[in-house]
This record gives C-alpha cells, structure tokens and sequence, in this order.
C-alpha cells in the first residue's frame, strides 16, 4: 500500500496511472516558505516534510509527498483561489515565462528517495477576452499559475519545456516510477 501525502485529486489522479493500491493522508506541515529560500528549496523541503509527516504515522508504508512551487522572475506564484488572482496571475505571465520546481518523495522508514523536476512554460500573448474565456470554461482556481495544461489552459502556450509532462500537473511520475522500482514495486 502507498499513502499519498496530498489530498490534491490531480496528483492522486496521476498516481492512479501507476495502477498501485493507493490511500491519500493529508499532512499537516506549514508551508511558509523560510527566509531566503529559493522554489527549487521549497519545493523539495515541502515534499520530504509531508512525506515525514504521513511516515511518522504510518511507518510501515511507502509515503509519496509531492510539492510544486511556480517562480515568475523568481518570484513565487501561488494559487489564485479565486477568479481576481487568476485574472491577475495569467495577466502577469502573458508573454512571459514561468518556472514550475516539482519535488517528489518517496520514503519508508530510514530509506528515502528525492527527485526534483524543472518545468519551463512560455505563455503566448494573452488578449484581455482571452483570459477572461478560460476562466470561464476552466475555473482554475485552485492551481498555481492559474491553468489545467491537462485542460483548456494548454492553449494558452507558446511552448512547455521538460523532462517530464506529469511534473507540470504537481506530480513527476517518470521519476516516481524509477524510485518505485527501486523500492521493489513492480511498474508497470
């Protein structure tokens, strides 16, 4: 049995690809960021600290935490959580692009396993009434950087650069399957 160290349905969707028995477990760790503390960071603390945090509950399963922090010139983008910080975000990217660190864990007891994804999205120019037509079809208020590129939002793109398309949605499932295998899954 795997525990999922999310609640988020788009990183269990993307496990369930894996076709493994999972459970998802909702971690209770603060994500502030530290002082200083750059996207690549914070997105592999995150991860290994929702992964700890399941792994100290649950000792004898194999944890997966995933964390994913997007960086306009540097600066982190977060999750709108409504329609004026979507509008406002893909405003903001218009044109431009962003880079979206994606942190994956896997551990059991002493025995951890890390990986990091770098996923570059270049934004096409957005007209006003473009923007304002995805977020009405896709709502995406719940994901950093205000798109579903799984959804609609791909069109808004000029071109997404990476190693792994999965990385993109919150959860690097090339790497995760590597890690599994190692760890004795059998995938696929």
């Amino acid at each position: 049995m795997l525990l999922l160290a999310s609640t988020s349905p788009y990183r269990r969707a993307l496990l369930e690809r894996l076709r493994l028995p999972i459970r998802p477990a909702r971690p209770d760790v603060d994500e502030t960021p530290l002082p200083g503390e750059d996207g690549p960071a914070l997105a592999q603390r995150l991860a290994r600290a929702k992964a700890a945090a399941i792994a100290a509950q649950h000792p004898e399963s194999w944890i997966v935490g995933a964390d994913q922090v997007a960086e306009l010139d540097g600066q982190p983008i977060g999750k709108p959580g409504h329609r004026d910080g979507a509008l406002a975000q893909l405003t903001a990217m218009s044109g431009r692009a962003v880079r979206f660190h994606t942190a994956v864990c896997l551990v059991r007891g002493d025995v951890r396993h890390d990986a990091l994804d770098v996923t570059e999205v270049r934004f096409r120019v957005l007209q006003a009434a473009e923007i304002e037509r995805y977020l009405d079809a896709e709502q995406p208020f719940d994901c950093a950087g205000s798109f579903k590129c799984e959804g609609l939002g791909i069109a808004l793109f000029e071109a997404i650069d990476t190693r792994d398309p999965t990385a993109l949605v919150g959860l690097p499932l090339i790497a995760l399957s590597a890690m599994l295998r190692e760890a004795g899954f059998e995938v696929p």
